[in-house]
C-alpha cells in the first residue's frame, strides 16, 4: 500500500513539467489564432474603407455601387 501511494506522488510530481509544456502550447495556439483574426478583420476593414473612398471619391456617385 505505501509503495502504490509513493508511485502515485512520484508520478504526480513528474507531471508538473509535463503539464507547463501543454499550457505552454495552448497559449501559443491561441496567440496564433488571435494574430489571423487579427489579420482576416484588418484585411476585410480595409475593403470595406476602400469601397467607402471609392464610392465618396466618385463623380458623380455611382449610388448602385455604394
Amino acid at each position: 500500500m505505501t509503495s502504490l501511494i509513493r508511485s502515485v506522488q512520484a508520478h504526480r510530481k513528474r507531471d508538473d513539467g509535463a503539464s507547463a509544456v501543454e499550457y505552454g502550447l495552448l497559449v501559443a495556439l491561441i496567440a496564433v489564432v488571435i494574430a489571423a483574426t487579427v489579420v482576416a478583420l484588418g484585411i476585410a476593414l480595409n475593403t470595406k474603407f476602400q469601397s467607402a473612398e471609392t464610392c465618396l471619391s466618385a463623380d458623380p456617385p455611382v449610388a448602385a455601387d455604394c
